[in-house]
């Protein structure tokens, strides 16, 4: 036993290097996402949030339409 540690002295290795962590893939699906904020004449807001900006953009082309909606925009979200 190793008096200073308190433990024996196969334990008591300071500077052993750490074993190899094992590399890895990030699988994960890669996206981005796009908000759309429609602003009514009222001063209402609202938005809606897209995984494609094609839908996106043709979501708010179809709000811009409405006679109440003052503004339509696509942001894309970070």
């Amino acid at each position: 036993m190793n008096a200073d540690l308190g433990v024996s002295s196969e334990l008591a290795v300071v500077n052993s290097p750490l074993p190899a962590m094992p590399k890895f893939k990030d699988r994960r699906r890669k996206h981005h996402h796009f908000k759309v904020t429609v602003t009514y004449q009222d001063g209402e807001k609202f938005a809606r949030v897209y995984l494609d900006r094609e839908t996106a953009r043709k979501f708010a082309e179809r709000q811009k339409r409405s006679p109440v909606v003052r503004t339509a925009r696509v942001t894309k979200v970070i």
